[in-house]
């Protein structure tokens, strides 16, 4: 075992994490459902999620029998829920292609909708225990400052030797515990901003700490203004329900339900009673809403809207009206959950 693969070892097992949920178990559904929760997403938001997943959906079969729209329900304030859509469509493809096992084999794990080329080692090694390299974001900061690899990890170029970096580093022995001690020391040491260098295990070989350039490795993303768009939410509410609307299979906010969304120069009343047939009182605007994607910004108009009247063919596929304890249980986006509960509170 490497100088470098043994000091990741030995401080794992000493102060590394060791009670997280997802490591008291080597089941792969289980492993595969944290690994993609953990995308893009802190250990200790993830956790509460992760229980009420695995208590709802507690395997393979019973994910790929539930419908999207329970699952996105379960899922609802994650965020990023392409995730949770890719992990429904991934069960019903293990259930059909698979017998209903996950694959062990790394290149038919990574045919699998929502699973990239690390997030498929991470499952091989912590289920399998496959000798494999990851390269999650918090470990392309452990390689890039222990080595030196100047550039934003995000380029093709950059992130092709961190790769071959964590490829020739991978132990003989002890995969488990280097890749967990790998994922810990970038999570809870190596931090984007304050890193605890005196604790690391590495940081009398860093070429980050030994240069003094710790803040400039690795490089931040190159920046770019974000655009800006506009929207206007209907809160529609009706005999102590409101309207929900399905929204496409693509896009934001996939197959959740929402709002109705018109846009800023629209006029409140035609549309209400052209699209939903119904007769409202004088909008009530609430306090502007702002929800940052990855791509973009939204900035959002909700109005609040007393319906005096509604013709019953407002009822259409797509739409649903529903009282206020089941809309709270609805797939909802965490936006438009923070409005249902102004309009709860304001009805």
């Amino acid at each position: 075992m490497s100088s470098f693969a043994a000091k990741v070892v030995a401080w794992q097992k000493r102060h590394g994490r060791h009670n997280l949920p997802w490591q008291k178990v080597r089941d792969p559904y289980r492993i595969w459902l944290s690994e993609i929760m953990l995308q893009q997403t802190q250990v200790v938001t993830v956790i509460p999620y992760y229980l009420r997943f695995v208590e709802r959906f507690p395997d393979i079969k019973s994910l790929a029998c539930a419908s999207l729209d329970e699952v996105l329900a379960v899922w609802s304030g994650l965020g990023y829920y392409l995730r949770a859509a890719n992990l429904h469509h991934a069960s019903q493809i293990i259930m059909n292609e698979h017998r209903g096992i996950f694959p062990r084999n790394f290149d038919s794990i990574t045919k699998l909708p929502g699973i990239g080329r690390s997030t498929a080692a991470a499952i091989c090694v912590f289920a399998y225990r496959q000798k494999r390299a990851i390269l999650d974001g918090n470990v392309k900061r452990v390689l890039a400052r222990c080595f030196g690899v100047a550039g934003y990890p995000g380029e093709k170029k950059v992130q092709e030797q961190l790769w071959l970096k964590s490829e020739a580093l991978l132990p003989k022995r002890g995969i488990r515990a280097y890749t967990q001690g790998l994922m810990d020391l970038g999570a809870e040491v190596c931090l984007r901003r304050n890193p605890d260098c005196p604790a690391c295990p590495l940081h009398r070989s860093c070429v980050a700490y030994k240069a003094g350039r710790v803040n400039e490795l690795p490089a931040p993303k190159p920046r770019k203004a974000l655009p800006h768009r506009q929207t206007v939410m209907l809160i529609l509410l009706h005999k102590g329900e409101v309207l929900l609307v399905k929204r496409p299979p693509t896009g934001v906010w996939a197959s959740m339900w929402s709002f109705p969304e018109i846009a800023p120069e629209d006029e409140v009343h035609a549309i209400c009673a052209e699209r939903f047939a119904a007769r409202v009182r004088e909008p009530k605007w609430l306090p502007p809403l702002q929800h940052g994607f990855s791509h973009f910004e939204l900035n959002i108009r909700p109005v609040l809207l007393q319906v005096d009247s509604v013709k019953q063919q407002a009822a259409e596929p797509g739409q649903l009206w529903l009282n206020f304890e089941d809309a709270k249980h609805a797939a909802l986006p965490s936006p438009v959950r923070k409005l249902l509960q102004q309009a709860m509170a304001l009805a």
